[in-house]
């Protein structure tokens, strides 16, 4: 703003790290004019002591004030009400900091370490109430009840290994982390014809390289309105695959490739696919709680048989049997056009035999960024 035509100063945009009260900007322009509180009174029709107060900062800027300013120091109104509203804003969340901070207890059920990792989190727990504003907000709720409400019982079909217990901190950030990188993913409107016909082209590239097959796979999926993402694990999170609902048209697959091999991340794509495709948008799938969680084995169990015929179809299974050793493995592999690494893997699961688990026979994923 220029105003030395009027002999007041230049205006100076106010920095966010320092909220002053508008009170001393007013003082800092009434010396620059220079005008006294007296004459600031007179000019705007207020009383000396409401003048004396907005200085001090003891009152609160109106927006009939700010208008008055404006006319008598030709600063404009907006700037009056954006110092104010600045000011309260700081005020307020430095009361909010003070609570939150007694809330430590719940902040240690978050994964902090990697959120700050990932650099959602940059304050350090020497003010935990920054942190836990921080924790709300990558969240994307206004309080811990808010928090407990959306993510607590986080709507989410996730495969975990029944061999431990996941952390609901850690699940729900890993979920968040997916629901963020999913909205960059571009898809078309959901169709499940579309994502039908495309299940036999994402099986074949399971022969791929991950450097082939995973931007196809994102590609195809996109294309019938599935976003599939990997984010990596989350300690604590144990999480392998997640299903839920962006929108009624826009599906989210997240996987996390936790085992880092490939026969791995093939089920887990193929199981949460069958979630899509059979079960409803408002489903809460929790592996590793399904005795308590609404009888949703059944769910779990279609997912599963979904993902291993799909791999691995029915009439091949007395071929799958009767495979001894890798070479065998491999033989029955090109006759059914998939990676070794699928037939190892299913050996591996149905024998415990895990002669199978030889480097050759798979392929090791690395997942950075999001990618793998």
């Amino acid at each position: 703003m220029q105003t030395k035509d009027r002999g007041q100063p230049d205006w100076i945009p106010f920095d966010p790290d320092r909220a002053s009260a508008p009170g001393e900007t007013l003082r800092e322009t009434l010396e620059a004019l220079p005008l006294s509180q007296t004459d600031l009174a007179l000019r705007t029709g207020m009383s000396i002591k409401h003048v004396n107060q907005l200085v001090s900062g003891s009152a609160t800027l109106s927006h009939d004030t700010a208008i008055r300013l404006e006319r008598a120091t030709g600063v404009p109104a907006t700037t009056w009400n954006n110092l104010e509203a600045r000011y309260r804003d700081s005020i307020t969340r430095a009361e909010e900091r003070e609570t939150l901070a007694d809330s430590k207890d719940w902040l240690r059920q978050m994964p902090v370490s990697a959120l700050r990792s990932r650099g959602v989190v940059t304050a350090t727990m020497r003010d935990p109430g920054t942190v836990l504003q921080e924790v709300l907000a990558f969240f994307g709720v206004s309080s811990i009840s808010a928090w407990e409400a959306a993510w607590a019982r986080p709507s989410a079909a996730f495969l975990q290994s029944s061999a431990f217990q996941a952390e609901p901190g850690a699940v729900a950030a890993w979920l968040r982390l997916g629901e963020q990188a999913a909205q960059g993913v571009e898809a078309k409107p959901f169709d499940k014809a579309t994502l039908r016909a495309a299940i036999p082209k994402l099986r074949e590239l399971t022969l791929l390289s991950p450097e082939e097959f995973w931007p196809l796979v994102q590609e195809i999926c996109a294309r019938a309105g599935v976003a599939v993402v990997v984010v990596p694990e989350v300690t604590g999170a144990r999480a392998s695959g997640a299903t839920r609902w962006l929108s009624p048209t826009k599906a989210l697959v997240q996987l996390s490739v936790r085992h880092k091999r490939n026969d791995h991340l093939w089920f887990a794509l193929f199981h949460e696919l069958a979630h899509v495709l059979l079960h409803g948008k408002k489903e809460v799938f929790v592996e590793s709680k399904l005795g308590h969680d609404g009888g949703r084995i059944d769910q779990e169990h279609e997912a599963n048989d979904f993902a291993r015929t799909t791999l691995i179809p029915v009439t091949a299974e007395s071929e799958l049997k009767a495979v001894e050793t890798p070479a065998d493995a491999r033989r029955l592999a090109r006759q059914l056009g998939v990676h070794p690494g699928i037939i190892a893997g299913r050996i591996q699961h149905d024998r415990g035999d895990y002669k199978f688990g030889t480097p050759e026979l798979f392929v090791s994923l690395r997942v950075t960024d999001g990618r793998q």
